[in-house]
């Protein structure tokens, strides 16, 4: 489970949840042959189809030194199962 950060909770993929898709935060050296085996191994279950995009990375200036910065960049993907199988909750850092 190296390359999943953290599924993601917000309002559009709550919805999602009800078509059996969930949306996961990947680190983005990640693709998705490896995303998909490493989720059907460690949660057992049967993807339908994969999407994923890139989220812009936004700037950050640190407090000590004037010098700007990235913040650290990754993929969203979101997941269809089959019908039957589900992902169960599971906890964050």
């Amino acid at each position: 489970m190296d390359g999943i950060k953290y599924p993601v909770s917000a309002d559009k993929s709550i919805r999602l949840l009800l078509k059996n898709k969930y949306t996961l935060n990947v680190e983005s050296g990640s693709t998705k042959t490896e995303i998909k085996h490493w989720v059907e191994l460690f949660f057992g279950v049967k993807i339908i189809a994969m999407n994923d995009h890139r989220l812009p990375r936004k700037s950050k200036r640190k407090k000590m030194r004037s010098m700007m910065g990235q913040t650290r960049h990754y993929r969203r993907m979101i997941i269809t199962l089959e019908s039957g199988y589900y992902i169960p909750p599971f906890r964050t850092k």
